[in-house]
């Protein structure tokens, strides 16, 4: 292994991944702070400006942009209590507190040092659990495939938000978008009205349409951006001597957060808020949180970074998406004709380990960005959404053609953009879309190959081991939510936090 990290060192270092790598963390930043948009929107975006590039250059620049828009929410959430992004929403308790006491500098310099913190210890983690995972992977044939992939989507309607009916709902849409196309075995069209249709639903069109056409339509009907209300300071220059007593919570929030990426259907949103009640829990002042306490941004921030490099280790090893974002740089994978799994270590070692290198050189460089240019970031919520949306939609539509060069990857935009509006109208979550239109031909496929295999018997899903285990998981993670409702609503309801964010 450590001859294949010293490779990927090598190509990290080239100029031009270098430049990615900057470019990506740059980009990430400017993303991740614009309230509403996001990392998945970010990735979803700069797909198309990737098409032609090498491999590497291209992952290094998307995950780049992953990690950095997934802290560029605190920028926001701390500054004018509006969260860039939905792992943010925590950040805001303590931070938002902070930054009206005077404290927007400290608690800035938090967020980034405990990111940062959180990023690395992160990158070391997913070097050692990445390899095993796929070591362990390779045994697996079409029925655990298949499991697999049923395990996902299970575990995908976790991403239903407060209704799993909702996120139940939004999944049987992704899937029988994944339906429509050539039936795999035998050839014969399925809701396909027109030729076009024949190869399937284009991956990137569907998401540049879902996320970043509806997001415009969203923010046709609202304001302009509000303006900065709190007063930065030097960041930079503040002592690392105030961070006493911190250290063992931002250590704890990100092997929580770190444990929680990995599980698919999680994400850093649930892993800040885990983070955050159980620093809550054990402090010798628990009254102080939700009123300016340091602790809960540093637990919160350090949770959802971590969670960056989890959800990478079940994408690159096994080819389940851990979360939405996971799921666009999957579908970013299979564009440069690479596929995601355990057979990547082995016929593209290069993607994996210069990922892994990417994830601990860029953080020196995302820290420094945070602390040097804070006031920078805090502008960009002056944007009004009068210049942004043509922006949007512009590069939406440009990537969607360009991704074909045809008009009918436009049209597919065009129309899952009006469809991620109206069911992000109604609070029907898009992530789940995005997830079954990965996992469900693969689930297909390999139900398809085992079935060869074994002249039509399902026998032969209950005589492997592994593959009965996988589908007993993916029958309880679908079961239990029904039995044990979730206690989101009142822990909300409950947390003196809610408070400090009215």
């Amino acid at each position: 292994m450590l001859e294949n990290l010293m490779a990927g060192l090598m190509l990290v270092v080239q100029p031009q991944v270098l430049l990615a790598l900057i470019g990506g963390t740059i980009i990430g930043y400017i993303v991740g702070a614009m309230p509403g948009l996001g990392p998945s929107l970010g990735v979803a975006l700069l797909i198309p400006f990737t098409y032609g590039m090498d491999p590497v250059v291209a992952m290094v620049a998307l995950i780049s942009l992953y990690a950095a828009a997934e802290y560029g929410g605190a920028i926001t959430a701390i500054l004018i209590n509006t969260p860039g992004t939905a792992a943010a929403v925590a950040t805001a308790w303590d931070g938002y507190p902070m930054a009206k006491k005077g404290e927007a500098g400290f608690a800035l310099h938090v967020s980034i040092i405990s990111s940062g913190f959180a990023a690395f210890v992160g990158g070391v983690l997913l070097i050692f659990t990445a390899v095993p995972l796929s070591e362990f992977a390779l045994r697996f044939g079409p029925t655990e495939y298949c499991a697999l992939a049923l395990l996902g989507l299970s575990l995908v309607s976790s991403l239903g938000g407060r209704s799993i009916k909702r996120g139940l709902f939004a999944l049987a849409i992704g899937v029988f978008a994944a339906t429509i196309g050539m039936d795999p075995e035998n050839g014969t069209p399925r809701f396909a009205f027109t030729p076009d249709f024949f190869e399937g639903i284009p991956l990137v069109p569907a998401l540049l349409g879902l996320y970043a056409i509806s997001e415009a339509l969203i923010l046709l009907e609202g304001s302009t951006a509000q303006a900065m209300k709190a007063k930065v300071g030097r960041v930079a220059t503040i002592s690392m001597k105030r961070y006493r007593g911190m250290w063992r919570s931002i250590t704890r929030s990100t092997l929580i957060g770190y444990v929680i990426g990995v599980i698919p259907g999680a994400g850093a949103s649930i892993a800040s808020l885990i983070a955050y009640n159980e620093a809550k829990r054990t402090s010798k002042s628990p009254e102080t949180f939700g009123h300016g306490n340091p602790e809960g941004v540093a637990a919160s921030e350090a949770a959802n970074n971590s969670c960056v490099p989890g959800s990478l280790a079940p994408m690159l090893a096994l080819g389940i998406p851990a979360s939405a974002t996971a799921a666009i740089l999957i579908g970013a994978l299979m564009i440069q004709g690479v596929q995601p799994g355990p057979l990547l270590f082995v016929r593209n070692p290069e993607i994996p380990y210069s990922i892994f290198m990417s994830q601990l050189i860029g953080v020196p460089f995302m820290v420094a960005v945070g602390l040097f240019g804070a006031k920078l970031w805090a502008q960009v919520v002056r944007v009004p959404n009068f210049m942004l949306i043509p922006i949007i939609v512009g590069v939406s539509l440009v990537g969607a053609y360009s991704s074909e060069n045809s008009m009918f990857p436009v049209y597919i935009a065009l129309f899952f953009g009006f469809v991620g509006y109206v069911l992000r109208k109604v609070d029907i979550p898009l992530a789940p879309i995005v997830l079954a239109l990965v996992l469900g031909p693969m689930a297909e496929t390999n139900y398809r190959q085992a079935l060869i295999i074994a002249d039509g018997s399902h026998m032969i899903f209950l005589t492997q081991p592994i593959t009965v285990v996988l589908l007993l998981g993916a029958a309880l993670s679908f079961v239990i939510p029904f039995i044990r409702p979730r206690k989101r609503n009142a822990d909300d309801n409950g947390s003196p936090a809610e408070g400090a964010t009215a």
